[in-house]
């Protein structure tokens, strides 16, 4: 039997020390093993749009959470956003605004566009931990996704 690789968790980051945080905050709740990173949002969309396809894409594999970054370069994360809830294939996937910015235009345009959530990074290194690990628990384990 042949069992595809499961994404459960696409983080798209471009600061290495946000990655390494997040990823070190799910390991320690066993929530990292299938994080996929996208370090731009040309990337993100890439992975779910792009002509060439997508190594994952092409073998049916589609994150069950999206965390992602506002400040991004190439594609900033609004725009992601806005493509991702636009699209009927990814419309329904959870989008979890992961972003230092607590500007008021910055949220409601994220909840216009359609994100599920919007969490200011917390600085303090433990926060910032204790609330990627809830937001992990959460999305992972207790929401019930449309099959």
């Amino acid at each position: 039997m042949n069992v595809l690789p499961e994404v459960e968790i696409l983080l798209v980051e471009d600061n290495p020390n946000d990655v390494d945080l997040t990823l070190r905050a799910l390991k320690s709740r066993n929530l990292a093993n299938q994080v996929f990173v996208a370090r731009d949002g040309a990337e993100a969309l890439e992975f779910f749009f792009g002509e060439d396809g997508h190594p994952l894409r092409d073998i049916g594999v589609t994150p069950r959470v999206i965390l992602l970054d506002l400040k991004l370069p190439k594609v900033d994360g609004l725009e992601v956003l806005r493509r991702l809830k636009g699209d009927e294939r990814t419309s329904a996937l959870p989008v979890v605004v992961l972003t230092s910015s607590r500007e008021e235009p910055d949220i409601a345009t994220a909840y216009r566009l359609g994100a599920n959530s919007y969490i200011v990074k917390p600085v303090d290194f433990e926060a910032f931990a204790r609330a990627v690990s809830e937001v992990g628990l959460y999305w992972l384990l207790l929401n019930e996704p449309p099959r």
